[in-house]
């Protein structure tokens, strides 16, 4: 069994569909046991997580701290926490507008986007963009989410 929390500290109210997409894109990744995060933020902090664990000076929309990536964690079969998703709200909201979709598919988005990034995938290259993307629309599509 998964368990994810979502804190909006106020910024958003309209998510109710990300514990269904949560819990089918753990399904179709074949992850178990998971525990995660995700923290819905202003434009000042994500700015300053990005500054302070980042080194970049700059507002982005999401930020993931993939707890996978400490080797000093020791992980059982019953749990695997998996980290902290930071979303940044603003941001979203901007997005879906420039893109020309629902603010619905973009938070979506940026919620794979995180999960994935929990659990190892990066697109510092055009070969691990291209499996990323790829994995994030199949996700997507998944649950009719579209553009």
């Amino acid at each position: 069994m998964n368990d994810f929390t979502i804190n909006d500290l106020g910024l958003y109210k309209d998510y109710s569909y990300l514990n269904e997409l949560i819990e089918y894109a753990l399904d179709y990744l074949q992850v178990k046991n998971a525990i995660l995060s995700i923290i819905f933020v202003d434009e000042k902090t994500i700015r300053e997580i990005n500054r302070d664990y980042r080194q970049q000076d700059r507002v982005t929309d999401v930020i993931s701290f993939a707890f996978e990536d400490n080797e000093n964690i020791v992980y059982n079969d019953m749990c695997r926490p998996l980290g902290e998703i930071y979303i940044c709200i603003p941001r979203m909201i901007e997005q879906a507008k420039e893109y020309g979709h629902s603010e619905k598919r973009e938070l979506s988005f940026l919620t794979i986007h995180g999960l994935l990034h929990l659990l190892g995938y990066d697109h510092m290259n055009a070969k691990e963009e291209k499996e990323m993307f790829e994995l994030q629309e199949l996700i997507l599509d998944g649950k009719d989410i579209t553009r």
